[in-house]
């Protein structure tokens, strides 16, 4: 004999899950929005590229790891649901390291 279901199971109580998209705080371009984050990332982008690793909660040595910051960066849209693909984030690092790069430490900064 089956039983009928009465009510539906709730979820986890107290989870905050935003389902929605965002996007980047910033786009790539807007370096000099900080002029911290863009003279650390023009001059020692190696210093940033460990700062932001450790901001988002990864070994700082990580940089220094093939592929390790297009790992990062793709963590970072994935963690905030921005769209984008693991190709665009590796032609932006390619052509563009130093600008991702502070676009990246600006995004983590804002979310703070």
């Amino acid at each position: 004999m089956a039983y009928p279901i009465t009510n539906q199971p709730q979820g986890i109580q107290g989870m905050n899950v935003d389902s929605s998209k965002s996007t980047w705080g910033t786009e790539v371009t807007e370096c000099c929005d900080d002029m911290g984050i863009c003279l650390c990332g023009t001059f020692v982008p190696c210093i940033l590229a460990c700062r932001v690793a450790a901001d988002f909660g990864e070994c700082c040595c990580l940089p220094f790891i093939g592929g390790g910051v297009l790992a990062m960066r793709t963590g970072i849209r994935e963690r905030y649901r921005i769209p984008g693909t693991i190709c665009d984030d590796c032609i932006c690092l390619t052509f563009c390291y130093p600008c991702a790069i502070c676009q990246m430490a600006r995004e983590l900064d804002m979310r703070k």
